[in-house]
């Protein structure tokens, strides 16, 4: 693999987009995955010295898994997926059996659990739970982590050019108020719920109104926007910002985290009027096959001095607050990664929707395709 960090390391939400062109398995498995597709399915019978986990692109690599395997005499297969609902889909359709470890993020968590297709964890297996922070321990999304446990979190919201963006922006407003100025040099994400849900706060309402007059709202206000949109996309505005092409792009802070030292001129802000607050997890589906493995899996993740290797390789913040004591004081000091509380009060983690998810996904089906 080239030591570009773009290609190394993929957006949160992306899968590598060279896989569909065909690039060959070798060079996957030079960025420390063992991907499942090139590799046996995971199934019923695998080998207790085999863990198969699914998850997003980045969120492990070689050093991890050699690492683990070294201590536990475990070998990790690593499969990925570019979406939580692409996942769920898998699982649902029977292709996840084999898997002992997923990585859902918060509001799908929620959703498994109420499916039924998590394990309830038990604590006493569990090593490590008193490293997180207090306002971790107990998350809305699963009351004291009873099924899942907190791996990263972060932010999302602008990545600009403060050399050629100027006032600097503070909140979503300033793509509307600007949108001449920004035109088609400006992207917003390709996920329903965070951009939706960005505009809802704006407007002054929750990402998770159920209230069908403010979704109407918001999807109005964004009819205002698309003209000078350059795209919807969780991945091309990376090279495009770093080129010049682009001046502005919606993103999340782990992923403007990474792309930030490639052009010092780069900033990332979260605005002011409130934003996504995003937690990803370890959870155990019920179909787990390897579930010695997969709570070794969990306490390997939860050592401190684990947890901040992969806050300074992987550039995702963690919730781990004896691994942050031992991250460099640039790192910990790092706003785009590590927002103050007062910054933190007006965001929100996603809550599914329920039968408002139909409302979300038809006016971004109607906004994406006009």
């Amino acid at each position: 693999m080239t030591n570009n960090s773009l290609i190394r390391h993929p957006t949160r939400r992306q899968f590598f987009q060279g896989i569909a062109a065909g690039i060959p398995a070798i060079v996957l498995s030079g960025c420390g995955w063992t991907l499942a597709n090139v590799k046996p399915q995971p199934t019923r019978q695998n080998s207790s010295k085999e863990l198969y986990i699914y998850t997003w692109a980045g969120y492990t690599n070689s050093k991890f898994i050699d690492r683990f395997r070294e201590k536990t005499g475990i070998t990790v297969v690593a499969d990925v997926y570019d979406s939580n609902e692409a996942m769920l889909a898998k699982i649902q359709a029977g292709g996840g059996g084999g898997y002992s470890i997923i990585y859902p993020s918060d509001y799908i968590v929620q959703k498994m659990m109420d499916l039924g297709m998590l394990v309830e964890l038990d604590p006493s297996r569990i090593v490590g739970m008193d490293n997180l922070f207090p306002k971790f321990q107990n998350p809305t999304y699963n009351p004291h982590n009873t099924h899942s446990i907190p791996i990263s979190w972060g932010t999302t919201g602008l990545i600009y050019n403060k050399k050629k963006v100027k006032p600097a922006p503070t909140d979503w407003s300033y793509l509307w108020q600007h949108k001449e100025q920004l035109s088609k040099r400006m992207t917003l994400l390709n996920d329903v719920r965070e951009v939706m849900g960005a505009t809802l706060k704006m407007l002054g309402y929750s990402y998770n109104t159920k209230n069908p007059q403010e979704i109407e709202a918001a999807y109005k206000k964004l009819l205002e926007l698309k003209p000078n949109l350059a795209s919807f996309t969780s991945d091309a505005w990376r090279t495009q910002i770093l080129s010049g092409d682009l001046l502005i792009a919606m993103c999340y802070s782990s992923d403007a985290n990474e792309v930030i030292p490639e052009n010092q001129d780069l900033e990332y802000v979260l605005p002011k009027s409130g934003s996504s607050f995003w937690v990803d997890t370890l959870v155990i589906p019920t179909t787990a096959p390897n579930l010695d493995g997969a709570y070794a899996w969990i306490n390997f993740m939860l050592q401190p001095d684990v947890a901040a290797e992969i806050c300074k390789e992987l550039s995702f913040a963690v919730p781990n607050k004896e691994a942050v004591k031992l991250l460099p004081p640039e790192i910990k000091g790092n706003l785009s990664l590590f927002p103050t509380e007062s910054a933190l009060e007006k965001c929100e983690g996603i809550a599914p929707a329920g039968k408002m998810e139909e409302v979300f996904n038809r006016y971004w089906t109607q906004l994406t395709s006009k």
